[in-house]
């Protein structure tokens, strides 16, 4: 009777939705000399827990009901159930027995095997109090400036970064440990100038080739390189280090694995009920019934878990879209609109409300970002405001809009340069993330340096100039691995980075050409203090199509600017007259070029260009093709060396 009086309050708050902590109730866990486990399974007809402890006997350990909505416990003595030992709920529903793994499982096996793993919870000795007192201090919107802080973000596929040896995954043992990546990792990251570390999903999935993106268990770090506190010393490795750790997480959908989610109970349990909502067919798998209580309860849970539990400093959503539009992926007639008779997702709207309120409100210094590739409104504006309530999105459309503008042979450029100038018209309408990301680097896409146009050596220039305009474009930075030294082949999940062409002359200058103008970001704040309104940025040249030239200023703390000057024709620009508004405050000062991309010590061929002088608030400047250029008052030059 007691067990049940102190079971009442969390299993009320799981059914009504609000308990953020499910997992300190749900799954398995040990309590003194005994081991608890429930399961949410309603519609089952019978449950029982099995593994290798009583041989896999469906009978031998029955759970009861201990909820009216479908809680089902068992308690037993811990030393019947040692730790490392691997279990399934046994779950009947009309006659069927089906094995599922934990959904609140701390560990799992991977690969082949599926199974989950018994364990305490995770505990670490954490020593990045440093970094957490950092983070609070810089990751935050304040009412004069909005996230005044650089942020620069390496995306990463731990299974495809590195392996051992440099031997294909396929093989299933050449992965790296979390310790061991952490160990390479950290030094490339600070030697690169990034801030963050992005993960695609680490939480277990069974098929590498879905990239993570097939998640079966949201509370358990994949196996593939090691344990939970593996991943825990791989998180503190890179805080200690002055680096943050972004996870991509999945609440969108999830694989129809017998041993996952899918039909958990027998019945659509975590997924839609109706046939209109509960499946996405290009992808072949099952929508999450964000609008069900115990699946809000589950899923913020997790999101609340990795923050809380591994230190993590933020969330990437993945494929918000297809939560948001009840038509997403699908034809006229095969999906049902809404009660106003449109095709907003309600429930999706509510329930991204509620994470990001429940997330933020808790901690205000994690950053919960949308990958949302349409035009919906105020997704990083408040829940108050009518938001979804994020703080960052990624920038698809500056994205896809440079990769066909540099696709574009010079000779062309002029008719599309809308490309170029079209982003900052709504620039300041979200908290924007400019990604290059994994998705834009496979499946035909070609590499970031294969996407641009021309010769051999027209390609690196082109990657140069692409970099130091997305570096000053307003807006925070994202690049996936290999992009920063102009690895040429696509991405391909089950073999490592291409790292043997850092041998060649112009990938180790392209690397680093990219690290300098990485440190360089960091070190000049106009590139970053204000990157979410016009007061700190100002357009010089916006039209100039005929000629390919593109410039804006960029406004630092205390009013300190740069001017970036970007040149993306084939021919050489001279003796082009370039005038400041009248606010600006030249007062006679040499503007000297303090960044150049085709600087010879990265590949250039060209020699510096000559300071800015103006008068009467008017400079001329020449540029050679291909290149960008970045100005500072004398008075005002700061240290850029790395």
């Amino acid at each position: 009777m007691t067990a049940k009086k102190n079971n009442a309050l969390p299993a009320y708050l799981f059914h009504q939705g609000t308990n953020y902590y499910a997992y300190k109730y749900m799954g398995l866990h040990f309590v003194g000399q005994t081991v608890i486990a429930r399961v949410w399974a309603p519609n089952a007809e019978a449950v029982s827990l099995c593994g290798d402890f009583n041989a896999w006997n469906r009978e031998s350990h029955p759970m009861y009901k201990s909820s009216e909505s479908g809680i089902w416990e068992i308690h037993v003595p811990a030393k019947e159930i040692p730790v490392g030992s691997t279990y399934k709920f046994a779950i009947t529903n009309n006659g069927k027995t089906v094995l599922k793994a934990d959904p609140y499982a701390f560990r799992s096996e991977t690969l082949a095997k599926n199974a989950s793993v018994v364990v305490k919870s995770p505990s670490f000795d954490w020593s990045d109090g440093k970094w957490m007192s950092y983070r609070k201090k810089t990751i935050k919107c304040t009412d004069k400036t909005k996230f005044a802080c650089p942020i620069n973000i390496y995306e990463v596929h731990l299974a495809s970064w590195r392996t051992r040896d440099g031997r294909s995954n396929i093989e299933g043992d050449a992965y790296l440990n979390y310790r061991e990546i952490a160990d390479q990792l950290v030094p490339y990251a600070k030697k690169m100038g990034y801030t963050h570390v992005e993960l695609l999903p680490i939480t277990e999935y069974p098929y590498d080739g879905s990239w993570g993106y097939q998640v079966c268990s949201y509370f358990a770090p994949t196996s593939r390189f090691g344990s939970p506190e593996d991943l825990m010393y791989f998180v503190d490795t890179l805080h200690k280090n002055g680096i943050g750790v972004i996870l991509d997480w999945v609440p969108a959908h999830f694989p129809k694995d017998e041993h996952g989610l899918y039909k958990f109970d027998g019945t659509r349990l975590y997924e839609y009920q109706g046939d209109d909502r509960v499946e996405n067919a290009g992808w072949g798998t099952r929508y999450f019934d964000v609008g069900r209580n115990e699946v809000q309860s589950f899923l913020i849970s997790s999101a609340m878990f990795w923050i809380e539990k591994y230190h993590i400093d933020g969330l990437r959503i993945d494929a918000v879209a297809s939560m948001l539009y009840l038509d997403f992926d699908r034809k006229p007639g095969e999906w049902v609109p809404n009660q106003y008779g449109d095709n907003k997702n309600l429930e999706a709207i509510a329930f991204f409300q509620k994470l990001n309120s429940e997330i933020l409100g808790r901690h205000p210094d994690v950053l919960m970002i949308a990958e949302e590739s349409t035009a919906w409104s105020k997704i990083t504006s408040p829940p108050s405001d009518g938001g979804l309530g994020f703080n960052f999105k990624w920038n698809m459309g500056w994205a896809n809009d440079m990769y066909d503008y540099v696709a574009t042979d010079p000779i062309f450029r002029k008719y599309k340069h809308s490309r170029l100038n079209f982003s900052m018209m709504y620039a300041f309408s979200e908290n924007f993330i400019l990604p290059v990301s994994h998705d834009e680097v496979v499946h035909g896409k070609l590499s970031l340096i294969d996407k641009m146009h021309g010769s051999y050596d027209n390609k690196f220039k082109g990657i140069r100039l692409f970099l130091a305009h997305m570096m000053a474009h307003p807006g925070k930075k994202m690049m996936f691995m290999g992009s920063e030294y102009g690895q040429f082949r696509e991405w391909d999940y089950e073999n490592q980075l291409e790292w043997f062409m850092l041998d060649f002359e112009t990938h180790k200058a392209l690397q680093d050409y990219s690290a300098h103008l990485n440190h360089f970001y960091l070190e000049n704040d106009p590139l970053w203090y204000d990157d979410f309104s016009w007061d700190g940025f100002r357009w010089l040249i916006a039209d100039e199509s005929n000629l390919n030239l593109l410039a804006y200023q960029r406004i630092g703390s205390n009013g300190n600017s740069m001017i970036c000057l970007f040149n993306f024709s084939g021919a050489h620009v001279s003796d082009y007259p370039l005038a400041l508004p009248e606010q600006a405050n030249t007062k006679g000062d040499e503007w000297n070029c303090v960044f150049f991309s085709e600087d010879k010590q990265f590949g250039g061929d060209s020699d510096t260009p000559a300071p800015l002088v103006f008068s009467d608030n008017t400079a001329r400047f020449s540029l050679p093709p291909l290149s960008a250029a970045f100005f500072m008052q004398t008075k005002g030059k700061r240290n850029v060396n790395i």
